[in-house]
């Protein structure tokens, strides 16, 4: 039998030894959060770091290597349903592409009315995403714009038109310093509308930009009516890297261009400001005519005429106008014919287009079946001269500038 004296000592060892098991317990808790929360940091450091690796930086021999793989990118759907969740700068002023991911779901309010129920099935899938209005790049080269260009020429073209793309590089679209004047070359693509080629011939477009690295690429498929998407993006691409661009030349990779003359024509017009000069139309109709390819619905456009606009086969501006038009082209609904959306724009900001006769976006005459349309001489003459396969392309460039003896200069300039 333990007496009061002895239970009185366990008691107190009892307590004692609680007290260094809740001091001991509590160190080791605090030391294990001590300890994981540095792991824990950098391990979301790494996180951070891997998420904002641009794909562009990694060695040229890795990329190689990748361009015959299958791609573990999970392909866009076909359609436009897909645009961006910007990412805002903290200046709110992007200096570099800020549209990192697609998501973006049709706009089903359109679905209940009357006048969208009517139109042809490619009007309602446009009018569902029409407000899908920016995309993810592909391929980027913002060091094309790096110091002084006096000339950036930009050709709106198709992943499957490489052949296009190489006779423009070694013929009107070859890079170069003419007459003191710096000049650069780009092509705008958007990505394969071939489901079942999509991954094939993304690959060669991959390779061929590692190759020459003068490709511009987002996340829409290349259809006709996404052709105003290539115009948004590239403004807005303009916008964020050329700040010391001076003009522009825009056209499509089917056309003939003597750059001499453009640089003729600019040096003429020297002080004009807001300069945009093209083959353009004045009072065009909208074709209502549903078998035609530029036929547009009377809900999509009820009035008359369209603005004056230019020719998309090739048209000149100079950098205040194209920053003009950025701003301009987020205020419009965009439009499914691209050359007519660049001309409500243009409306927009009241600036007129000028018509100039060395653009001929339509051909040198009407009659397709004429001489005149492969005559060297007037080609010499011109700035643009529209629709030439890449055989005709290069045979009629290599005539241009053999020792071809004219006449008379056609006084057009």
């Amino acid at each position: 039998m333990m007496n009061n004296r002895d239970r009185w000592k366990v008691y107190k060892r009892v307590a004692v030894m609680f007290c260094l098991a809740v001091v001991a317990l509590t160190v080791v808790q605090r030391g294990s959060i001590n300890m994981g929360a540095p792991f824990q940091l950098d391990r979301q450091a790494r996180m951070d770091a891997s998420e904002g690796v641009d794909s562009v930086a990694l060695h040229s021999s890795q990329r190689i290597k990748s361009f015959w793989k299958e791609s573990k990118r999970q392909p866009l759907l076909p359609g436009r349903s897909t645009t961006q969740e910007p990412r805002v700068t903290e200046e709110n002023s992007a200096t570099t592409w800020d549209v990192t991911s697609s998501n973006c779901s049709a706009n089903l309010s359109l679905s209940g009315q009357d006048w969208f129920r009517g139109l042809e099935d490619n009007f309602k899938q446009f009018m569902l995403y029409r407000h899908c209005r920016y995309f993810p790049m592909l391929l980027n080269h913002p060091e094309k714009c790096a110091g002084e260009i006096y000339l950036l020429m930009v050709i709106k073209s198709v992943a499957t038109q490489h052949d296009r793309r190489e006779v423009i590089r070694k013929t009107w679209g070859k890079e170069r310093v003419l007459n003191g004047k710096r000049i650069k070359t780009l092509f705008l693509l958007g990505q394969p509308s071939n489901r079942a080629e999509r991954a094939n011939h993304q690959r060669l477009v991959e390779y061929e930009n590692h190759i020459y690295g003068d490709i511009l690429q987002w996340g829409f498929l290349d259809s006709f009516f996404n052709l105003t998407l290539k115009e948004t993006h590239f403004l807005k691409w303009f916008h964020t890297y050329c700040p010391n661009v001076h003009y522009i030349f825009k056209g499509d990779d089917d056309v003939f261009v003597n750059v001499e003359n453009i640089l003729e024509f600019l040096d003429s017009t020297s002080h004009a400001r807001n300069l945009f000069v093209g083959d353009v139309i004045f009072k065009a109709r909208p074709i209502r005519k549903k078998e035609n390819k530029y036929y547009i619905p009377q809900a999509l456009y009820n009035k008359t005429h369209y603005p004056p606009y230019a020719g998309g086969g090739g048209f000149l501006m100079d950098r205040t106008v194209a920053r003009r038009l950025h701003w301009v082209a987020d205020t419009l609904e965009l439009y499914p014919i691209d050359d007519v959306f660049l001309g409500m724009c243009l409306e927009v900001l009241q600036v007129a287009p000028i018509k100039h006769n060395a653009f001929k976006t339509f051909g040198l005459v009407k009659n397709k079946s004429s001489k005149l349309n492969k005559e060297p001489c007037f080609f010499r003459s011109m700035i643009v001269v529209h629709k030439l396969l890449p055989t005709e392309l290069r045979h009629m460039w290599n005539l241009v500038n053999s020792d071809l003896v004219c006449s008379q200069k056609v006084e057009i300039l």
